[in-house]
């Protein structure tokens, strides 16, 4: 393994190994820092030089799991698997039900206003949510890698016969492909293989790949992501790093005046938003019983002495189970900001 290293305006630079980080940080040359679930280190003086490699990022995109390799010619720096962001086409569909449902009650309502996007180039939002999460990934590696080449598994709607134009204007995977690649492309170069020629570099090398789909070892997908990162920069015949980290992204809910079923007593409780007591969900906090975790929600919880006291809900990083719903916030001391959670399982080929 190796630590991304950033200078004093925190521009990335060549990683280093774990020794030579600990070196610097005992004798002050650097401090170290988490981004993101990553240990880093950022440097207290000029570095001797600013000279890097080329370093490319391969991505292996996918409909459940995604792929992210960061590699140079001598070294694997980094390998990831994040789930995809696949929950809003179903938040869609149910605000859509409940709005319709509306519609049809003896009750004052607004009248249907006239389709606001027809005509208007804009993503479908399951589609803009995939593809942003991709991007944020990609964003985030570059802040700590000096990223010069993305490759990317370039994929494809099915050809609909008899329809030539269909999919490159009108699919959503055509669209949002064409958007992330015009985003990636403000970062560092970009290139895109088929899914063939991955086949192709991976048969050449004598790699196998995983069937299982939903597992989270280096030959699910990751395999896929290294050998487009090797096919750039060269240098290796077989993966000499296969570990890797999982990135689970969290699912935040959009504020609502209340549930949208009422509970025993035709109440309705609040629900949804980001911030708890104070602190903004998805945030990395230190608690002296639970130490490292995620804030979640939040609840009232009065008391004669406190009647205004608040509890919110703490989740461990690498399992996402609540570990407790009465924790205190002054007992929370705050780290970072987070909109994903790092699996502490870690797999090897």
């Amino acid at each position: 393994m190796f630590i991304p290293v950033v200078d004093q305006n925190n521009r990335s630079l060549m990683p280093t190994t774990p020794s030579r980080a600990r070196r610097w940080i005992k004798s002050g040359k650097a401090t170290p820092f988490f981004k993101k679930g990553v240990f880093c280190v950022r440097l207290n003086q000029e570095p001797s030089n600013r000279n890097t490699q080329p370093i490319a990022v391969g991505i292996d995109p996918g409909a459940k799991r995604e792929a992210y390799t960061v590699k140079s010619q001598s070294h694997t720096y980094l390998n990831i698997q994040a789930h995809a962001v696949d929950w809003v086409k179903d938040h869609v569909e149910v605000r859509r039900n409940m709005r319709r449902a509306r519609r049809f009650r003896y009750t004052p309502y607004r009248q249907n206003r006239q389709n606001r996007l027809v005509n208007k180039q804009k993503l479908p939002p399951s589609t803009k949510a995939r593809w942003q999460w991709k991007l944020r990934i990609c964003k985030w590696l570059t802040l700590i890698f000096p990223v010069s080449t993305f490759v990317v598994e370039d994929v494809q709607a099915k050809t609909w016969k008899g329809a030539r134009k269909w999919n490159a204007m009108f699919s959503p995977i055509e669209v949002g492909k064409t958007w992330f690649y015009s985003e990636l492309e403000k970062f560092a170069n970009l290139e895109t293989r088929t899914g063939n020629d991955t086949y192709e570099m991976r048969q050449s090398l004598g790699l196998k790949k995983s069937q299982n789909k939903l597992s989270n070892k280096f030959d699910a997908h990751c395999v896929d992501s290294w050998v487009l990162a090797n096919w750039f920069v060269d240098g290796h015949q077989k993966p000499e790093n296969t570990q890797l980290i999982e990135i689970v992204p969290l699912e935040f809910h959009r504020r609502q005046l209340h549930r949208l079923q009422h509970t025993a007593g035709h109440t309705r409780s609040r629900y949804g938003g980001t911030i708890s007591a104070g602190f903004k969900r998805g945030s990395v906090v230190k608690h002296p019983k639970f130490g490292f975790c995620y804030v979640g929600g939040w609840q009232e919880s009065p008391t004669k002495k406190d009647p205004d006291r608040k509890t919110i809900s703490l989740h461990s990083l690498g399992t996402g189970k609540r570990l407790t719903q009465n924790a205190t916030p002054k007992d929370c001391f705050f780290k970072s900001y987070g909109s994903w959670r790092i699996s502490t399982a870690t797999k090897f080929a």
